[in-house]
């Protein structure tokens, strides 16, 4: 990953499998149990060594004391994201209109072509049908002309 600063990630749930029955050694081994461990003697321990994570240990307290305002963060976030997920749902919608009218329009267009074949094919079929009657009509008439000079070769 190439990032415009440095970042060390770690995985939490690997750090609390590894750092099971240990001490908190460092300001970073506190962060990371913070982060990864709800275990009471965890807390303990890292309070006792660290006492600036009390207050934030107090205040996670005082919010899981208090359903009614964890209710009503989780209320937020789940009008937020069914808001979101509208917005979403329409902007595909929309995509998906502006798809289909594509699609209208290209088969308008190619029915608009197939018609102009068709109206071509019918012109055509119309020049066949009038060569087809003046050829009938001239062997009609070379027929009555033969018949005219075999009348007048056997009358002779």
């Amino acid at each position: 990953m190439n990032l415009l600063q440095r970042y060390i990630f770690v995985a939490l749930d690997i750090y609390k499998e590894n750092h099971q029955n240990k001490d908190i050694k460092s300001r970073l081994d506190g962060w990371l149990t913070f982060l990864s461990s709800d275990e009471p003697a965890d807390i303990i321990a890292l309070i006792e060594k660290y006492p600036q994570f009390k207050p934030m240990y107090e205040q996670i307290y005082e919010i899981c004391e208090n359903i009614e305002q964890v209710m009503g963060m989780f209320s937020k976030e789940l009008y937020e994201l069914d808001r979101n997920t509208v917005q979403y749902m329409i902007d595909e919608l929309q995509e998906e209109k502006k798809r289909w009218k594509e699609e209208k329009k290209r088969w308008k267009e190619e029915k608009k072509q197939w018609r102009e074949e068709d109206e071509r094919w019918k012109e055509e079929k119309k020049r066949w049908k009038e060569r087809d009657m003046c050829q009938q009509q001239e062997i009609e008439r070379l027929r009555r002309e033969m018949a005219e000079m075999k009348k007048d070769t056997l009358g002779m």
